[in-house]
């Protein structure tokens, strides 16, 4: 019986030991700093006219090491350091060679969210760039997977020189942060699931994605659905792109459980020589008309940019316009905005 005992421990150490780090963890600390003084001015309301200097500041920090068997993990977390501490972004990956890779999202970094506005830009993307607090995002494609969830990637295919990649993103807790380790599991039913492909060839991108939200039995309604498609072409120095997304809202029986969908629209080209760089870009984002209620007026952001990079500094300037901003669902006008940025970023 001993030796029983002895030879399953032996065997459990052996299949243990498969997963014991073969080097020395690597480590590395950066981060920037990111000063602005910018301009809005107001053409509805003149009380939300203003002027202000800001200052960001960022750590970033990275840890990996390799497996006996070959595999790599890493940990990557963005931490905001501005008035207070706080982690903006923070994932775990395994990668398995040509198996693929595994990745946990605490705190975004799904692959669904990294295409929810791939537009081409010099310095922010046209809804970064508006002050109104009422502005609607319309990079709202997998905004409901990025947080507690986990992202299946494939490794990437070569066919003939185009590229294919695709991944699986599987969230049990719809739209919530993930849980602390020790905490337990979220109190939810509200489950989702999204899934990316892109194929990249001849300096040509197509990405595709669908979002689904198993709303559950405490949630009431249909279950939603999100859905982007993309194209971006890139030739020289000139890189264009155009990009839509549905949201398809759930349907209850009950009023309250109605949901409107909507609709976003981009479209971006940008201009890059050396260490310099110009763009302008345009969205539009529509909630639909459902039932008595009326669409509501399309907010249309746009935004001219430009930056110049000089080693670990980039000089930044941005003319940014939003109307409609805030539109309610009656169809009454929102507000209107000019917005004049200049920004400085240092990186160390």
């Amino acid at each position: 019986m001993n030796k029983l005992k002895t030879i399953g421990l032996s065997a459990l150490a052996g299949s243990l030991a498969v997963a014991t780090a073969s080097n020395a963890v690597e480590y590395s600390l950066s981060g920037d700093a990111y000063v602005s003084y910018s301009s809005e001015d107001s053409t509805t309301t003149e009380n939300a006219s203003g002027k202000h200097f800001a200052a960001d500041m960022d750590l970033y920090t990275n840890a990996s090491t390799e497996l006996d068997n070959g595999f790599t993990v890493s940990f990557y977390q963005g931490i905001n350091t501005n008035s207070t501490m706080a982690v903006t972004s923070a994932q775990v990956t395994l990668g398995m060679g040509s198996l693929g890779t595994l990745q946990l999202n605490e705190d975004f970094g799904s692959r669904a969210n990294a295409i929810d506005d791939v537009m081409p830009n010099a310095m922010q993307e046209t809804w970064d760039r508006v002050a109104d607090i009422n502005i609607t995002d319309p990079s709202f494609f997998g905004a409901a997977t990025t947080q507690g969830s986990v992202d299946y990637r494939i490794p990437t295919l070569d066919l003939g020189g185009i590229s294919i990649n695709a991944s699986y993103t599987y969230d049990p807790a719809a739209s919530e942060e993930a849980s602390n380790a020790s905490s337990g599991g979220l109190q939810t039913s509200v489950g989702g699931e999204a899934i990316v492909l892109e194929v990249s060839g001849m300096g040509l991108t197509l990405g595709l994605g669908q979002e689904k939200i198993d709303n559950g039995p405490t949630a009431g309604g249909d279950g939603e659905e999100n859905a982007t498609g993309y194209v971006r072409f890139a030739q020289g120095p000139i890189s264009v792109g155009y990009q839509e997304a549905y949201g398809n809202e759930r349907h209850g029986s009950a009023t309250a459980l109605v949901g409107r969908d909507n609709e976003a629209e981009f479209w971006g080209i940008a201009y890059t020589a050396g260490d310099i760089s110009l763009s302008y870009a345009e969205s539009e984002y529509t909630n639909l008309a459902i039932g008595a209620t009326a669409a509501s007026l399309t907010q249309e952001l746009e935004a001219i940019q430009a930056s110049y990079t000089m080693g670990a500094m980039t000089i930044m300037a941005s003319l940014s316009e939003g109307s409609n901003i805030g539109a309610t669902a009656s169809g009454a006008a929102g507000q209107n905005y000019e917005e004049t940025s200049i920004a400085v970023n240092f990186s160390f």
